[in-house]
């Protein structure tokens, strides 16, 4: 029988490659929904460390089955450095996502592999075409349109996930770098550990006794990105980058319906039409990426999720909770 290929760049491949993107969407979206229910009784340094806290419990297998937990001091540093600015990541993530509608959290997230477009070029020495260039300033544009300042007030929790998108990008950075020596599960499994401890010390500043309801949702938070991390790293695998990128813009479908059914949420016109901007530009962005380069890098496409699940969308150019 005559078997027909599968792999990124295959029809077959690309079809299945969005299939996971789609579902990737929906537990991405599923996050967002579930902090946004908890609301802003409980401090969001608080809530990132707990959460991160269950994440850290179902990396234990992960924790088990690698080779070694000693490292090289330089690697050790790259890793405490990620978890650190991933925390603060979280942290503002979480700020953000209890105050402004969930269509918003979602399409401003969409930034994120922008900032690590300009990052790229900054700190690991690649090449910033002209039109690379022209793209990021599209992508800036089209967060203009959605926050439309001087026509609109901009709201703390905007600039919050406007600021979380830069440092969620150091953080992939940062993750790309390890990839040259370390495995992604390595890679996933310390920027659990390294996250919690990092959230440990302020949030011990703010603590509350939980509710038995704020445990429950913070876990229900903790699987669900955890199987985001799991259909992303899939969708990677099996498709192109350039073909899953666009299948992004159905989350912010996703959060709209579920804002609009849940929590009352009118749709706003400017988020479609911001994010539709920004998406087209990181969809450029991802295909000059991969016109660069001889394969995909499916390694560094695994670390999306864990990179990026905080912002309620993956880099696809390179993504949280």
């Amino acid at each position: 029988m005559r078997s027909h290929p599968t792999g990124p760049g295959t029809a077959a491949g690309n079809l299945r490659g969005i299939g996971w993107m789609v579902l990737t969407g929906l537990f991405f979206v599923g996050v967002t929904g579930v902090v946004r229910h908890l609301g802003t009784d409980m401090n969001p340094i608080q809530a990132a460390f707990v959460r991160y806290g269950f994440g850290f419990v179902l990396m234990i297998p992960i924790f088990l089955r690698l080779d070694t937990l000693r490292l090289p001091r330089r690697i050790f540093g790259l890793h405490v450095m990620r978890g650190m600015m991933h925390a603060v990541g979280v942290a503002m993530w979480f700020f953000a996502m209890a105050r402004i509608p969930i269509a918003e959290v979602t399409a401003l997230g969409f930034t994120a592999p922008i900032f690590t477009t300009i990052g790229a070029a900054l700190f690991l020495g690649e090449k910033l075409h002209f039109r690379r260039i022209g793209a990021v300033l599209i992508g800036f544009g089209g967060t203009l349109v959605i926050l439309r300042p001087g026509f609109e007030t901009v709201s703390v929790g905007s600039l919050a996930q406007v600021a979380a998108a830069p440092v969620f990008a150091g953080s992939f950075l940062i993750a790309k770098k390890l990839t040259e020596t370390e495995s992604s599960t390595s890679i996933v499994a310390f920027l659990s550990i390294a996250v919690t401890l990092a959230l440990l010390p302020p949030a011990l500043l703010v603590w509350r006794t939980p509710t038995v309801t704020e445990l429950a949702l913070l876990f229900l938070v903790a699987v669900l990105a955890t199987a985001g991390h799991v259909t992303l790293t899939q969708a990677f695998r099996s498709a192109e980058i350039t073909v899953t990128q666009p299948a992004q813009f159905l989350q912010l479908v996703w959060a709209t319906v579920l804002g609009l059914l849940v929590f009352g949420e009118q749709p706003v016109l400017w988020t479609w039409v911001g994010g539709a901007i920004i998406v087209a530009s990181a969809t450029y962005i991802a295909h000059r990426e991969t016109r660069g380069e001889k394969a995909p890098d499916v390694q560094a496409a695994g670390l999306v999720a864990d990179a990026t699940a905080e912002t309620g969308r993956p880099h696809g150019s390179t993504s949280s909770p």
